[in-house]
């Protein structure tokens, strides 16, 4: 949190001079007005009122300015705060490997980068509120002590039994904080999810069970915000009553001492004054212990994210792609998604710069790994994965994967125009390329007879549109990258059957000339490859046309059969 306010650090000192100013401002008050009772009323000079008077109302004024200055410092500070640290965090989780995004549920992701978050900019409000508070309690304490030791000692003397008190508050209420975060991030999570699988929960009529697991942590939540509401309720009436005594002493001790006239009345009133202002510093400082918990724990779950290194980065050196024809090459790759959870074990695999080869398996065989290793979206455990003769790992990550393109079987569509989907990889890219990658995909004529054309503005994940168009806008999307490799990640089987043809005259467009590796299982798509390859328990088994292999291989021919019975194939599973 220190790091997210230091490039604050001017308005900082400002909120500070600001502070000073309203504290000097405030304890000079009440000096003025005993000033005013003691030397000017009581002693018949009406020109020492007003000028007291005077003066008060101009140092009312500095203190209302600096209020102001104060105020506003402090709520700029922290918004600052918060939108650095928000913005560092959705960076930094773009930034971080598959691996974590595939253990991570994105509702509990969501509530750090908003619920952790605010509770974070609460506390850095009330710091500076509240230091310039504690300015004022201690000037309070210095001016007392200095007009009158015993009667500041009574007023004074409930202060360790506050510490005390505050002390335990904290100590009590942190845990309660810790687990309240924790319950709100599992209620984003159910929320996230079923809106996500709103189809799913629909289809299977399952709304009432989601409103239960709903209802079971919405009661989660109450509880521990129950739970720090009644610790509230038992440390802040200490707070206001503890001054009460404060009063209470000064009026017995104070007017003894006024009567035997060895205390002037308007000291009495000074102290009265002070002690009304040490009601809104216990105040802020209550605050701030309390919210400081929440705020301790949210850091902790942001900081939890952003102490996370990236397992997938470039290496000291890395170099971009040289040039060249988009050759691929597997040597010896070895890889699993877990400790005994092998799916790639030495496989070894060669494609020439402009061949297309399909990847053909069983489910589970490693094909689609291999399409997630050429990317880096995982690293190899062993061998190494080339292109153009060059280890991916000694690349730079982001120029290996400007240079790859993928289309994979989910096909997932942002809620804007089907322009800006297409134009994804380059959103510079004039309209003219645009619409020449829709062509190429064969999205041209269907998003021209849209309401609004390229301009039409398509639901979230793309569901207003068929599952075919949402392939072709995605074939554009990588065509409009001018990739030097392409993917395609069973980039056919959610297209229903009778339109396919149309998608594979569209694949064989883009494919033309350039690398491509086939992840398919319909024997129609397969035949879009220069050549295909077997994969079994993660090797290749065997490799040929598809003709050659129906001719010579009978587990090739097993997989072919136990596809068209079961369907698409399914990613290998991923943890």
């Amino acid at each position: 949190m220190a790091d997210a306010v230091r490039p604050q650090r001017w308005w900082v000192a400002g909120g500070i001079t600001a502070g000073l100013f309203w504290t000097a401002a405030k304890l000079a008050i009440p000096l003025l007005a005993a000033a005013a009772i003691d030397d000017g009323m009581r002693a018949g000079e009406i020109t020492k009122v007003v000028t007291l008077t005077l003066a008060m109302i101009a140092v009312g004024v500095v203190q209302a300015v600096a209020t102001g200055l104060r105020r506003y410092s402090a709520f700029r500070i922290a918004l600052r705060t918060e939108t650095d640290l928000r913005q560092r965090l959705f960076a930094h989780l773009q930034r971080l490997h598959f691996a974590f995004h595939d253990h991570s549920q994105t509702g509990q992701l969501m509530a750090r980068a908003n619920t952790d978050i605010q509770q974070i900019e609460t506390v850095v409000i009330l710091i500076p509120l509240t230091a310039a508070s504690m300015l004022t309690m201690l000037g309070v304490i210095v001016i007392m002590a200095l007009e009158d030791p015993v009667l500041a000692l009574l007023a004074l003397g409930v202060l360790p039994f506050l510490n005390i008190a505050a002390t335990r508050f904290s100590n009590r209420i942190a845990p309660v904080n810790m687990q309240l975060q924790q319950e709100l991030a599992d209620l984003s999570g159910v929320v996230e999810e079923t809106l996500s699988g709103i189809r799913v929960v629909k289809g299977f009529g399952a709304e009432r069970l989601q409103v239960k697991r709903l209802e079971a942590e919405a009661d989660s939540v109450l509880d521990r915000a129950l739970a720090a509401a009644r610790l509230r309720a038992g440390f802040m009436p200490l707070i206001d009553f503890l001054p009460t005594l404060s009063m209470v002493a000064i009026l017995w001790y104070g007017g003894h001492q006024v009567l035997e006239n060895q205390l002037e009345l308007g000291s009495i009133l000074a102290f009265n004054l002070y002690i009304f202002m040490l009601i809104w510093p216990l105040r802020m400082v209550g605050m701030l212990i309390a919210q400081a918990s929440r705020a301790s724990a949210g850091a902790g779950r942001v900081d939890q994210i952003l102490a996370t290194d990236p397992l997938v980065a470039d290496r000291p050196g890395a170099s971009e792609l040289p040039a060249g024809p988009g050759d691929l090459r597997f040597e010896g790759v070895r890889f699993g998604y877990g400790p005994g959870r092998a799916v790639l074990n030495g496989l070894d695999l060669t494609i020439r710069g402009g061949e297309a080869v399909a990847v053909v398996g069983a489910t589970g065989s490693g094909k689609t790994t291999i399409a997630r290793l050429l990317p880096r979206f995982y690293d190899v455990e062993g061998g190494r994965v080339l292109m153009d003769g060059v280890d991916v790992r000694d690349l730079k990550v982001a120029e290996l994967r400007r240079a790859i393109g993928i289309v994979f079987e989910d096909t997932f569509l942002f809620s804007d125009t089907v322009r800006e989907n297409i134009a994804f990889a380059d959103p510079e890219a004039p309209f003219e390329q645009v619409q020449r990658a829709a062509r190429l995909s064969g999205a041209d004529a269907f998003v021209t007879a849209l309401p609004d054309g390229y301009d039409t503005i398509i639901g979230e994940h793309g569901f207003s549109l068929s599952g075919g168009q949402r392939q072709r806008i995605a074939i554009a999307r990588a065509v409009l990258a001018d990739p030097r490799v392409l993917i395609l990640d069973d980039a056919t089987s959610a297209v229903d059957p009778t339109k396919e043809h149309e998608i594979r005259a569209a694949l064989g467009e883009v494919m033309h000339g350039r690398t491509t590796l086939i992840i398919a299982h319909r024997p129609a798509t397969i035949a879009l490859a220069d050549r295909v390859v077997l994969v079994d328990e993660g090797r290749v088994v065997a490799e040929g046309t598809h003709e050659q292999l129906l001719a010579t291989s009978e587990r090739y021919r097993e997989v072919l059969a136990q596809a068209e019975t079961t369907g698409p194939t399914a990613v290998e599973a991923v943890p």
